[in-house]
This record gives C-alpha cells, sequence and structure tokens, in this order.
C-alpha cells in the first residue's frame, strides 16, 4: 500500500505494525478539512492492506488532536459542509471495519473528533500528560461525530451524558478512572509501551486476534446504526446554525 500520498499523516512502518502520527504540530494536529479526508481514506486504505497486522496512533507535538481546526475558515459553501458530515460516517465505518487491532497513544489533548478518533481504537493508552474532552457543546454543536456512540459504551449512559453536555476536559487519572482509557503511562514511556503493546499482539495468533475484535466490534456497529445518524445530523443542523454555510 502507498501511503506517501498523505500530507497530515506521517505513516511508518515497522515489520508488520504501522504507526500513524497526525502531523499539524503546530495546531495541536487539529483537523482541517482535508485532513478530515486524509483520515477517512487512510483507514479504508488500512482496511485493504494486507501487510501489516497492528496499527498504532498518535500525534506529532504536544498534543493528539485538538478537534477541529477552528482556525480555519469553515466550510461557507452548503456543498462543502455536506460533503463533511458524509465523511463524517464514512470515517467511523472505515475505522471499525478494519480487522487489525488499533492502538491510541494519547500523547497530549484530545478533544472533539480527536477523543473520538483515540476512543474509536482498540486500546487506548494515556500519557500522564493527556487530557480529554468531547468540547462539542463548547461551541454551539451537537456531540455528532461519535461521542455519542462510544462514551456510554465506556463510562455508562449518565456519565457519558454528563461529559458530553458540559464538555468538560479531564485529565488522564480521571479518565483512567471512569474507563475511558486502558492505562496511563508517564509521558516519557508512551511510545515504548504502545510499542511493546503492538508487539505483543503481532506476535499472537492473528486469526484468534482479530476474530475476539471483530466479534465485540458488532456491539459498537449496533450502536453506531442506532445512535449516529441521529447524533449527526443535530451536529449538521446545530451547524448550520453556528457556521451558516450559503447555498
Amino acid at each position: 500500500m502507498d501511503y506517501s500520498k498523505y500530507k497530515y499523516i506521517l505513516v511508518e512502518q515497522v515489520g508488520k505494525i504501522l504507526r500513524l502520527t497526525l502531523n499539524r504540530p503546530d495546531s495541536l494536529n487539529a483537523l482541517t478539512l482535508d485532513m478530515h479526508t486524509e483520515v477517512t481514506n487512510i483507514f479504508y486504505d488500512i482496511r485493504h492492506d494486507p501487510d501489516i497486522d497492528v496499527v498504532t496512533i498518535t500525534g506529532a507535538g504536544r498534543g493528539f488532536c485538538a478537534g477541529a481546526d477552528l482556525n480555519e475558515p469553515p466550510p461557507k459553501d452548503k456543498a462543502s459542509f455536506d460533503k463533511l458530515f458524509a465523511e463524517a460516517r464514512t470515517l467511523l465505518v472505515n475505522i471499525l471495519e478494519i480487522e487489525k487491532p488499533i492502538i491510541a497513544g494519547v500523547n497530549g489533548p484530545a478533544a472533539g473528533l480527536g477523543v473520538t478518533l483515540a476512543l474509536f481504537a482498540d486500546i487506548v493508552i494515556a500519557s500522564d500528560r493527556a487530557k480529554l474532552g468531547d468540547t462539542h457543546v463548547k461551541i454551539g454543536l451537537a456531540a455528532g461525530d461519535g461521542g455519542a456512540v462510544i462514551w456510554p459504551l465506556l463510562v455508562g449512559v449518565n456519565k457519558a451524558k454528563e461529559m458530553l453536555m458540559t464538555g468538560r476536559v479531564i485529565d488522564a487519572q480521571e479518565a483512567l478512572r471512569i474507563g475511558l482509557v486502558n492505562q496511563v503511562v508517564p509521558h516519557e514511556d508512551l511510545d515504548q509501551t504502545v510499542m511493546d503493546t503492538a508487539r505483543e499482539l503481532a506476535g499472537g495468533h492473528k486469526m484468534a486476534i482479530q476474530a475476539s475484535k471483530k466479534a465485540v466490534n458488532l456491539y459498537l456497529k449496533w450502536m453506531l446504526n442506532q445512535v449516529f445518524d441521529y447524533s449527526c445530523t443535530m451536529e449538521y443542523i446545530t451547524g448550520l446554525n453556528v457556521f451558516k454555510p450559503q447555498e
């Protein structure tokens, strides 16, 4: 698979492990429209790459991903706005259809869509410097890009509603306490811990590991089909009010 076409994602293959690094460090790896398309497409490519068995994802610099880049002018025309929201479902479907284990190394702030990207990984390992929160409501948007899907499964319904309705950002230890992440490690140990876990999975029984993941992902796919279209539609409607794209 040729990953050289990706401008905003660094890709490194180490044996059977594919390492992804979101690469806009000056903006805490916040997603522009073009980067959103790249993230959507790269997970499709990974689905069809026969040469890798495990995927890791992290962010360059101080952050994992700060969500949408609010310093970029929002879509001014409704066609571009519609394309963004059409991609939103495709992105999550592409992630959930990957049979290979995915490990997120959350090295700093993860907010909005950034925290969704982290939480849709199969194992989430956080640096002790990490901060996590779904902050959509802070700018007047419904939590529609996957937060309403994944948070209740990880932390329970009422805690998920509290976090999504307040947009509160929590530190790594609180995220571990409520079950949002699997593990918290000293920041300087994050990459090594992620790679040790990736090597453990890459050295295991591939068919058994992938079958186990696929079985559990049935819960996520069911929840996606039950919840996502409504939540994304409400984000779209609230987004029209906030960003006011033109026909």
